[in-house]
């Protein structure tokens, strides 16, 4: 039998706690990726037990319905019809959880981003520096040199 996926989209709707506590909606391969204004007024309870839904969670500021590859696109499509709400980008669902997000952890996520590319380099230099260490412990003469 076919999933019904307005109905899908109907219940996952009507477990959000209205139109007023969504801010933005996108999906990814699997996903609904939904923020929301108040997630205590969210029943995941009843999330979970929606027809088509094989999980729910909450993660960096996104409530997240896991539906399926093929499925979820047409949840998506439903769910904007029941919604009201316009179509958004994964991109534009991160950034409005981001702001969402309270300033400790703004700021924490923004020295991520800043130390994370460079992580490869510090690692790779480390080591460069043991294995000269070990080098010079082996080979005497290499102690001595430049390195």
């Amino acid at each position: 039998m076919a999933m019904d996926y307005g109905k899908c989209a109907r219940e996952i709707f009507e477990n959000l706690g209205g139109r007023e506590n969504l801010v933005s909606a996108a999906h990814c391969a699997t996903r609904l990726r939904l923020v929301t204004v108040d997630n205590s007024k969210i029943d995941m309870k009843k999330l979970e037990n929606v027809e088509g839904v094989k999980g729910v969670f909450s993660n960096n500021g996104q409530l997240q319905l896991i539906i399926g590859t093929g499925t979820v696109n047409k949840v998506y499509d439903e769910f904007l019809k029941v919604s009201g709400m316009t179509a958004a980008t994964k991109e534009e669902v991160k950034a409005a959880a981001a702001a969402r997000q309270p300033l400790p952890k703004q700021m924490v996520k923004a020295m991520g981003d800043v130390f994370v590319p460079i992580l490869p380099a510090i690692v790779a230099s480390g080591l460069v520096m043991g294995l000269v260490e070990a080098l010079g412990k082996a080979l005497p003469a290499f102690a001595g040199s430049d390195w």
